[in-house]
């Protein structure tokens, strides 16, 4: 699989995308793909997606391919678009596993490739790991491109240090009432202060960046004269680190409690997303890092990126802590930033990924690897 074919599937994949838990199309494509190389892909059996392996026995490395694509408007419509390099990982590990299948032959042990669907809502991995396929994996290495302002073409860092993310739903319950008589009921609106109020006093270590704030409140109808006793709340919180994140957890349950308790109200939290920060191993970043620097040469080697930003690619490690993993990240100039409708890369970048990602596998596989 050359380049040109490298770039010519990353065009199809662009040009088909598919939202979380529907990369049905996606997942046939490529698994066709697969078994006119010659491979024997295998569907996962309750979700999207699937594996392909070569080789056989121990270590098993593997290579993880998320697979979604973002529901957003562009050019004024709401549309599935591959706004963050889904579709250019898929084609640089699908590139690294044809291109080693050739040398399968002269493996000890198994490579493995997943392609996960559902990374964008955060659960895809943990429904990976629920079907076994990680259960014996020793090795794991994910790819991811970067903004320019992160790292410039064709620049690679052995790691990607994500924070938590953790988004919450709230439900105030109460009666209506009339706005002549605010003594006969709670304000949901004051009560939803009274949370961002307190919310604004939880303080952590400061050495660990970490933030959380309302982002949405819903709560009345038309009616100006009527006091709404009930509204809708959401929660966005990060942190750098999972022990912050417990934190913040912790201290949102409890000013709920305490405003529930202040208002007589019902108040109701409900989890609607959550991802962990990087756990990222050392012995895995210290083979990617030699493996960007064979392939890139050492200036092209900068050091572990870290980001606010969340992947789901950590459910792996802290569902299964025996596995050694690092995220590559690959300089490609992203502009105007990943998640932008229109967004772009630099798609020599793709080349850049296949070749780190296949030097990083057949260092554990082939004992004498060009």
């Amino acid at each position: 699989m050359n380049t040109a074919e490298l770039k010519e599937l990353w065009g199809y994949l662009h040009e088909h995308p598919e939202i979380s838990w529907e990369e049905e199309e996606t997942t046939a494509y490529l698994m066709d793909f697969f078994k006119t190389k010659g491979l024997h892909p295998v569907a996962f059996q309750s979700i999207p997606g699937f594996y392909v392996e070569i080789g056989q026995g121990k270590p098993v490395i593997a290579v993880r391919a998320d697979m979604d694509a973002l529901l957003q408007e562009v050019d004024f419509e709401m549309q599935a678009n591959h706004s963050c390099g889904h579709d250019a990982h898929m084609a640089i590990v699908t590139a690294v596993i044809i291109r080693l299948s050739q040398k399968a032959n002269k493996f000890t042990g198994t490579l493995r490739a997943i392609f996960q669907p559902a990374e964008e809502k955060g659960g895809g991995a943990i429904n990976v790991v629920e079907e076994g396929i990680t259960d014996d994996i020793d090795y794991l290495y994910g790819v991811h491109l970067r903004p320019e302002n992160e790292l410039t073409f064709p620049q690679c860092a052995p790691a990607i240090n994500h924070g938590a993310c953790v988004f919450l739903w709230g439900k105030i319950t109460g009666a209506d009432h009339h706005g002549a008589r605010p003594q006969e009921g709670v304000n949901a609106i004051e009560i939803a202060y009274s949370i961002l109020q307190h919310m604004q006093q939880i303080h952590t270590t400061p050495m660990v960046p970490a933030s959380v704030k309302m982002t949405h409140i819903q709560a009345g109808g038309a009616n100006i004269n009527v006091i709404p006793g009930s509204a809708t709340f959401g929660i966005d919180m990060r942190a750098q680190s999972n022990e912050v994140m417990d934190v913040l957890k912790q201290r949102i349950d409890e000013i709920c409690e305490s405003v529930s308790e202040l208002y007589g109200c019902s108040i109701e939290l409900q989890m609607d997303d959550e991802v962990p920060a990087a756990v990222i191993h050392p012995e895995a970043e210290s083979h990617m890092k030699r493996a960007i620097t064979d392939v890139l040469g050492k200036d092209q080697s900068a050091s572990a990126i870290t980001t606010s930003g969340s992947d789901d690619f950590h459910f792996y490690t802290l569902l299964k802590p025996r596995i050694k993993a690092t995220m590559l990240a690959l300089g490609a100039d992203v502009t105007p930033g990943l998640h932008h409708p229109e967004m772009t890369f630099n798609h020599d970048a793709l080349e850049n990924g296949a070749a780190v990602l296949m030097e990083v596998c057949q260092s554990h596989l082939l004992t004498d690897s060009p």
